[in-house]
C-alpha cells in the first residue's frame, strides 16, 4: 500500500476513534444530569472538555480485511476490527471512512472503551470528521461509577448540542432477572445536552421505583456535569416533631461569584409557620468563612409547655458566623461564634450544627510546630434549655483567654527529655453556680458544691519537667523524674456564700508551687507458648512532693471532671486541670497484661491501687467543688480499680471497668459492655452502676442498662432499635426503633425515637425521621434520621 493510502488510513482511525470517543464524552454528561449541587462548593464553571490523543500517540489496528478504493476516497477495515489510539480502544465488525462526505462510521457490536474508564456500546455510531455532527444508534454508556445510561438513540447537532431519544438513567446494578426493571430509574422522552449553556434538558421526565413511575416532570432545566456549582433549587425535605408539626423545607442555591455562593431556605411548620433560613459561603486564599442566619414568627408559642423560652418568644431568631484561616504551614485562626434571640432556638428548631445542649462559641489562633505546640483561645459557653430566665447559661463562664503552650528540647538534657507547659487562664461569671446539698439532702453537714464563682480570675501556671528511661541487663526498665512547677493568681472572685468547710483565699494575689521527684519501675517479661503469647508487665511508681498549696482555697474551674479508675491509674497528677495540683508523697502499683492467641482471641487486663504515704492527701481535703469526694482516692490506701478485656473471632467483644472499695472490695462504680457483631446480627449492651455519693447529691445508687441491635433479616434489609432503662427508678428513658435498606444505588432509613424529658429542657420528647437516597442524585430527608447507634 502506497505511503498516502497510509496517510489517509491512520487519519479515518484517529479521526474515528477520537470522534466517537468525543460523543461519547458529550453524552456522559447526560447521566448526571439530577446531581444536586454541593452547597458549599466553589469551583469556577468549566470550558467543555474536548477528547485530546497524546502526541507521538502509536495507532494499533487489527482486522481480518483492509481495504482501500482509491477512486471512491473509502478506507475500509472489516472482520473483528480491533483499534487502540492513545488510549482509547474500540472493536467492531466493521469501520469506514468516507473521505469526499468526511463521513466515520462504525457497524456492528461497536464498543468503546475511553481512558477515563466509560464505556459505550452500540450497534452503530456515525459522525464527521470534524466531529460536530453524528449519531448513535442503541446507545448505552456504562462509567467507572457503575452508573449507566441507555437511549434509543444519541444525535449530536451543530457541535455543541446532543439529543438523546429515549434514554433511561440509572446507578443500579443490572438486574440478574431478565426483564427486570432495576430498583430506580429515570426515563425521558427526549434528554437535551447544551455544550453552549452547559445545561441538560429533560423532556417528559418520569422516576421510577421498583418498575412503577413515582414522580413525572413535563419539563426540566438542570447544569451538566461541567458546571460544578449553578443556581437552582435543590432537594426539598419533611420533618416531623411533637410541637413543630410536620414541617417542609424547600432550599434555593445562588451562586455570587466563583468564591461565593448562598443558600436560602424555606420550612413551613403546619403548628408554627415559617422559618426562614439563609446561608452565605466565602472561600479565600487561605479559608473560608460562613454565615448564617434564621428567623421565624411563630404561629402558636402555646403548644409549647408553658413557661419555657419556647412558649414566651413569639419571634426568635439567630445570626452565626464561622471561619478558619491558615495563615502558614504552622499556624490556623478562626472562630465560631452564635447570638440567637433566646436561648433555646436553636435547638428547638434542629438547625444543624447548632442544635447540641451546648454550644461553644470561640475565636482561636493555633500553632503546631515539630517540637512545640501553642493554643489561644477565647470562648463561651451557650447553653440550650427551656429555661426563660437562662440560668445555666448566665452562670458559665467567660474565658477571655486561655493559652496552652508545650515545648520538648530537641537536645539531650543529662541523657533525658526535657519539656516546659504553660497555661494562662483568665475568666469572669456574672452567677454564681451552687448546688446546695442542704436543700436537697436535709443533711447540713454536707458542703455545698461551688461548680463557679462570680468575679474573676487570672491564672498563670508553668511547669518543667525532666525524665530519662533506663533498662537494666536483668529488663528492669527504670525512668527517674523531676517536675517543678508554679502557679501565680489574680483573685476577683466573691467568696462562696454557703455551707463551704474550707479556708477560700479573699486576697487579691496568690502564689503557689510544686516540686516532685518520682521513679517508675517496670519489669515486662514476655511468655509464649505454641499458640499464644503473653505481656505481664508489673508496675510500681513513687512521687515524693509536698502538700499541695492552698488547697481548696482557690478556685476550682478546670479540674472539676474527675473519675478514678485503671486509666489514670499510673498518672503523676490525676486532677483534669490546673486548678488542682495532686500533694503529698504518693505510690502506685498495679501491673498490665496483654494476651494474643492465634485462634483470634485477644486479652487486656490492669490492676491495681495508690497510696498516700506521706502528707497531706489532696484528694481527702475540701474543695469548692466537692472533687475527691466518694473519689476512691480520699482513703489512705484507695480502691481497688481494674479493667478487662476481651475480643474473639466470633465478633464477640466484652469490656469491663470497675473501682471496688479497699476494706470489703464492695463494688463502687463500673461499666460492663458487651457486643457481638456478624453479617447478619449486630448488639451491644452497656451496664453502668455508681455507688450513692451523697456529696454530689445522688442520695441512692445509679444503675442504667442501654441496649442496641441491629439484625439483617432479608438482604438489603434490617431492623435496628436501642432502649435505655433506669433500674432504680424502674422506667424507660430512651427507646427507639427503625427500618433499613441499602444497595449499591439505594439507602432507605426510618425511625423513630423517644426520649424522657422530666425537665422539659427540649422542645419534643418524640421525633420521626426518615432518610432516602438515590446515589449520584440526592438525598430525600424527613426529619433527623437515627441510625442504628441511635
Amino acid at each position: 500500500m502506497a505511503a498516502g493510502n497510509r496517510k489517509s488510513i491512520r487519519k479515518f482511525v484517529g479521526a474515528l476513534v477520537t470522534g466517537t470517543a468525543a460523543s461519547a464524552y458529550i453524552m456522559s454528561p447526560v447521566a448526571v444530569y439530577a446531581q444536586a449541587n454541593n452547597n458549599g462548593g466553589t469551583g469556577a464553571v468549566t470550558a467543555p472538555i474536548q477528547v485530546k490523543v497524546p502526541e507521538g500517540s502509536k495507532l494499533v489496528l487489527s482486522s481480518n480485511e483492509l481495504v482501500y478504493n482509491k477512486d471512491a476516497q473509502i478506507v475500509t477495515a472489516s472482520g473483528a476490527v480491533q483499534i487502540n489510539y492513545g488510549g482509547y480502544r474500540m472493536v467492531a465488525q466493521r469501520v469506514e471512512y468516507n473521505q469526499k462526505s468526511g463521513r466515520m462510521t462504525a457497524i456492528g457490536n461497536v464498543e468503546l472503551i475511553m481512558p477515563d474508564g466509560n464505556r459505550m456500546y452500540g450497534d452503530k455510531m456515525d459522525v464527521t470528521d470534524s466531529f460536530s455532527d453524528g449519531f448513535v444508534n442503541s446507545l448505552r454508556i456504562e462509567m467507572p461509577d457503575n452508573t449507566r445510561m441507555v437511549a434509543e438513540k444519541g444525535e449530536r447537532v451543530g457541535g455543541n448540542q446532543l439529543i438523546l431519544t429515549k434514554g433511561v438513567y440509572t446507578a443500579c446494578m443490572a438486574c440478574s432477572q431478565e426483564g427486570r426493571a432495576p430498583l430506580w430509574q429515570v426515563k425521558a422522552r427526549r434528554v437535551v445536552q447544551n455544550g453552549v449553556t452547559h445545561t441538560v434538558r429533560l423532556e417528559h421526565a418520569r422516576f421510577e421505583l421498583f418498575g412503577l413511575p413515582i414522580a413525572y416532570v413535563p419539563w426540566i432545566e438542570v447544569p451538566d456535569n461541567t458546571v460544578k456549582r449553578k443556581s437552582g433549587f435543590l432537594f426539598p425535605s419533611v420533618s416531623v416533631s411533637q410541637h413543630l408539626g410536620v414541617g417542609v423545607k424547600v432550599p434555593y442555591y445562588y451562586v455570587i461569584s466563583p468564591s461565593m455562593d448562598a443558600t436560602v431556605s424555606a420550612t413551613g411548620y403546619t403548628g408554627q409557620g415559617l422559618l426562614l433560613e439563609g446561608e452565605f459561603r466565602q472561600r479565600f486564599e487561605n479559608g473560608t468563612h460562613v454565615l448564617r442566619v434564621a428567623g421565624i414568627s411563630q404561629m402558636d408559642p402555646g403548644s409549647f409547655t408553658a413557661g419555657t423560652s419556647d412558649a414566651e418568644h413569639k419571634t426568635r431568631g439567630m445570626i452565626s458566623s464561622k471561619a478558619d484561616f491558615k495563615i502558614n504551614p504552622r499556624w490556623t485562626f478562626g472562630w465560631d461564634v452564635t447570638a440567637q434571640s433566646d436561648n433555646n432556638f436553636s435547638r428547638t428548631y434542629g438547625l444543624e450544627g447548632l442544635s447540641q445542649s451546648t454550644h461553644t462559641n470561640d475565636i482561636y489562633l493555633t500553632g503546631l510546630g515539630k517540637r512545640n505546640y501553642f493554643d489561644m483561645r477565647a470562648f463561651y459557653y451557650d447553653i440550650q434549655d427551656a429555661d426563660n430566665n437562662s440560668t445555666a447559661e448566665k452562670q458559665q463562664a467567660v474565658v477571655y483567654p486561655s493559652i496552652d503552650y508545650h515545648y520538648v528540647d530537641p537536645k539531650s538534657v543529662y541523657g533525658g527529655e526535657l519539656s516546659a507547659t504553660m497555661n494562662l487562664t483568665h475568666l469572669s461569671r456574672d452567677k454564681a453556680s451552687v448546688l446546695d446539698n442542704v436543700n436537697n439532702l436535709g443533711d447540713a453537714s454536707l458542703n455545698d458544691r461551688f461548680l463557679g464563682l462570680s468575679g474573676s480570675d487570672t491564672r498563670l501556671s508553668t511547669e518543667v519537667q525532666w525524665q530519662r528511661t533506663f533498662t537494666t541487663d536483668g529488663g528492669l526498665v527504670l525512668t527517674p523524674l523531676a517536675a517543678a512547677r508554679g502557679d501565680v493568681y489574680g483573685l476577683g472572685m466573691d467568696s462562696p456564700n454557703g455551707q463551704y468547710s474550707g479556708n477560700y483565699d479573699t486576697s487579691d494575689y496568690a502564689t503557689r508551687g510544686m516540686v516532685t521527684a518520682g521513679l517508675e519501675a517496670k519489669y515486662p517479661f514476655l511468655i509464649t507458648t505454641s499458640n499464644s503469647t503473653h505481656v505481664f508487665e508489673p508496675i510500681a511508681q513513687i512521687y515524693v512532693r509536698p502538700d499541695e498549696q492552698l488547697a481548696g482555697q482557690l478556685p476550682n474551674e478546670d479540674a472539676q471532671s474527675f473519675v478514678f479508675d485503671a486509666t489514670n491509674l499510673f498518672d503523676r497528677d490525676k486532677f483534669s486541670g490546673f486548678d488542682r495540683i495532686e500533694g503529698g508523697t504518693r505510690a502506685n502499683v498495679g501491673w498490665r497484661y496483654t494476651g494474643s492467641f492465634d485462634n483470634g482471641y485477644k486479652l487486656q487486663h490492669i490492676f491495681g491501687q495508690s497510696y498516700q504515704l506521706a502528707g497531706r492527701n489532696s484528694f481527702a481535703t475540701p474543695d469548692l467543688a466537692g472533687v475527691g469526694a466518694d473519689s476512691g482516692l480520699e482513703t489512705t490506701r484507695s480502691d481497688y480499680v481494674t479493667m478487662f478485656g476481651l475480643t474473639t473471632p466470633q465478633g464477640i467483644s466484652l469490656s469491663t471497668s470497675y473501682r471496688f472499695d479497699e476494706k470489703n472490695f464492695a463494688f463502687r462504680r463500673g461499666d460492663t459492655s458487651v457486643g457481638f457483631a456478624n453479617d447478619i446480627f449486630q448488639t451491644n449492651l452497656i451496664y453502668t452502676h455508681i455507688t450513692a455519693q451523697p456529696q454530689y447529691g445522688f442520695t441512692s445508687d445509679q444503675d442504667e442498662i442501654q441496649t442496641r441491635a441491629q439484625i439483617k433479616f432479608k438482604e438489603y434489609w434490617s431492623v435496628f432499635g436501642t432502649v435505655s432503662y433506669d433500674i432504680n427508678n424502674s422506667q424507660v428513658t430512651r427507646q427507639g426503633i427503625g427500618l433499613s435498606y441499602e444497595d449499591e444505588c439505594t439507602i432507605l432509613s426510618i425511625s423513630f425515637l423517644n426520649k424522657k424529658d422530666t425537665t422539659d429542657q427540649s422542645a419534643s420528647n418524640w421525633s420521626v425521621g426518615a432518610r432516602l437516597t438515590f446515589r449520584t442524585l440526592g438525598d430525600v430527608n424527613l426529619g433527623s434520621v437515627q441510625d442504628a447507634t441511635f
